[in-house]
């Protein structure tokens, strides 16, 4: 059979519109039907793997989808029959972090029985995920077009994520698990789990049960153990990482509603700008060992908890008025002569980087932890980058792993304006970022040097909730937490290291996010319904 070679092509067939498009894909000249397609096992191929399964087998023969621009089609002929997709694993190991082989092989042919296979249940689900988003409405029966495909795919980076902020606003179980659906849909595995911060702690302790009880909203705006042990594997079964952050000692003002003692600057207002980058203010006070007591406790609890090898400590936008004006940090400071507020607060990420340490955990860090204190981090230390597109060369250059979550690019919750009731304006970081803004940012952006594009080893769109809950939460992320998805797993360049443009994958991703509705995930419109079934037909290509 003919074959045409497409490899990262930025253009494909409607019938062919992937997202992410995979690193190598061919296809021939002849479409295939299938009335019920069977996936099975070929040998025993682990329980992460059976669960992808199960769950695809249902998503392919349950959805009538057809794609946007075949929308006047009709029904097409068929070559052959697809009766069935083998699936198979060379290693039944269901461990998943950073060094997962995710890869996978697909092929179908015109006639006959699909085979999948990867080196890990992990590769299945990409591998299953990609077989799905290849078989369309056709009457009554389902059709897969230019048969027949051979695709070999992998991530061009191990960590994508969204991180998704619980503390501002609650979000029930059932609205995260919708995320984490979305999220495989488009091939990201990683879920940084914002779970508490200056205004709630929803999240239960065994150790400190007063943290929830006066730090959550309500009773039923708490996440419980068996809360947290089922997003964890429903996360899994999705190849799907969760990385709580815990941040401290910043952003921890609900902390003093249940041990007040522990907390400096608690809730200045009115002017709680000076003290806190937003209200309520409050961080813990460094120059108390109860705090260091406090937050290893905590991380003993929690890191048990979440068993994922990273373990986020957040570390950012410190304030040192905060400690400045606090009565017992100035009485500290005044019986150690020789100690400030900034070898303090060295002194304060040491004992906590080295207790995390102990408990087996690599530390993942916002970047002012590097950049903006006189600590200097393990080298074994993840740093995520927000403040400034910059911060992710310098961030390598000087021997850390970067993850890539600029606020000028990868930041969903801008664009809405001020939050602050008397403030009528614009929020910090605003204007919006378009799905093609989004995309356009490229993570090795300004590193040349081989190796240190190495320690960039991931990228990460952030939504925090100070005005997100999950009635919105949707349309805030999709699309354009899939043009993140695409760019962080096939690379921003093709094979032949041509830049895909916003144009020329914009009929790809207005296919995903039809299917992205189709199975149940609201996601924001891109363009008129006209300029979907037209491409190229609103572009701009004049200034008049």
């Amino acid at each position: 059979m003919f074959f045409l070679n497409i490899l990262l092509l930025a253009t494909v067939p409607a019938s062919l519109a992937l997202w992410p498009i995979p690193h190598t894909v061919k296809t021939g000249q002849s479409n295939s039907g299938a009335q019920c397609i069977d996936i099975s096992a070929k040998g025993d191929v682990g329980d992460i793997a059976k669960s992808a399964i199960d769950r695809y087998t249902a998503l392919v023969n349950r959805h009538n989808f057809t794609a946007p621009l075949d929308y006047k089609k009709g029904i097409t002929e068929t070559d052959g029959v697809v009766s069935s997709l083998e699936v198979s694993v060379d290693d039944q190991l269901d461990t998943l972090d950073l060094d997962t082989d995710e890869s996978y092989t697909l092929d179908i042919p015109v006639d006959g029985i699909s085979t999948l296979k990867a080196k890990t249940p992990y590769g299945i689900i990409h591998g299953l995920e990609t077989f799905s988003q290849l078989v369309f409405a056709n009457g009554d029966n389902k059709a897969i077009f230019n048969t027949p495909v051979h695709i070999e795919d992998s991530p061009a980076f191990p960590h994508r994520g969204i991180l998704l902020d619980t503390a501002r606003n609650y979000f029930s179980v059932v609205s995260i698990k919708r995320v984490l659906d979305a999220m495989s849909y488009n091939k990201l595995n990683v879920l940084h789990w914002h779970i508490v911060d200056a205004q709630s702690w929803p999240v239960e302790s065994k150790v400190y049960p007063e943290l929830q009880e006066k730090g959550a909203y309500s009773p039923d705006m708490q996440y419980s153990y068996d809360d947290v042990d089922c997003i964890v594997k429903y996360a899994k079964e999705r190849a799907i990482r969760v990385i709580p952050e815990f941040d401290v000692p910043g952003h921890t003002f609900i902390v003093g509603k249940a041990f007040p003692e522990l907390v400096s600057c608690m809730n200045k207002q009115p002017y709680w700008d000076k003290y806190a980058a937003e209200p309520p203010s409050g961080q813990l006070n460094i120059a108390k060992p109860e705090t260091i007591e406090f937050a290893e406790k905590i991380f003993a609890e929690y890191t048990k908890l979440f068993p994922d090898a990273v373990f986020h400590l957040g570390g950012d936008e410190v304030n040192r008025d905060c400690w400045n004006e606090d009565s017992d940090v100035q009485q500290y400071l005044k019986d150690n002569p020789d100690q400030d507020i900034e070898s303090l607060l060295v002194d304060w990420y040491s004992k906590i980087h080295e207790y995390l340490a102990s408990t087996g955990k690599t530390a993942l860090t916002w970047e002012e932890t590097l950049f903006h204190s006189n600590y200097t981090p393990p080298k074994d230390t993840i740093i995520q980058t927000w403040i400034d597109e910059q911060s992710i060369p310098k961030t390598v250059a000087k021997g850390y792993r970067s993850i890539a979550s600029p606020s000028s690019s990868y930041y969903l919750d801008c664009g809405h304006g001020s939050w602050l009731s008397n403030n009528d304006g614009n929020s910090w970081c605003d204007p919006f970022k378009t799905w093609m803004h989004v995309y356009n940012f490229d993570p090795l952006a300004n590193i040349t040097d081989a190796s240190e594009q190495k320690l960039v080893i991931g990228a990460e769109v952030a939504i925090w909730a100070e005005q997100t809950d999950e009635t919105v939460i949707d349309q805030r992320l999709w699309p354009r937490a899939a043009a993140m998805a695409e760019t962080a797993w096939s690379g921003k360049a093709d094979a032949s290291g041509h830049v895909r443009t916003t144009s020329e994958v914009a009929s790809r991703l207005h296919e995903q996010r039809f299917r992205m509705v189709d199975r149940g995930i609201g996601a924001e419109p891109m363009q008129p319904l006209w300029c979907v079934r037209n491409p190229g037909s609103c572009a701009l290509y004049s200034d008049s």
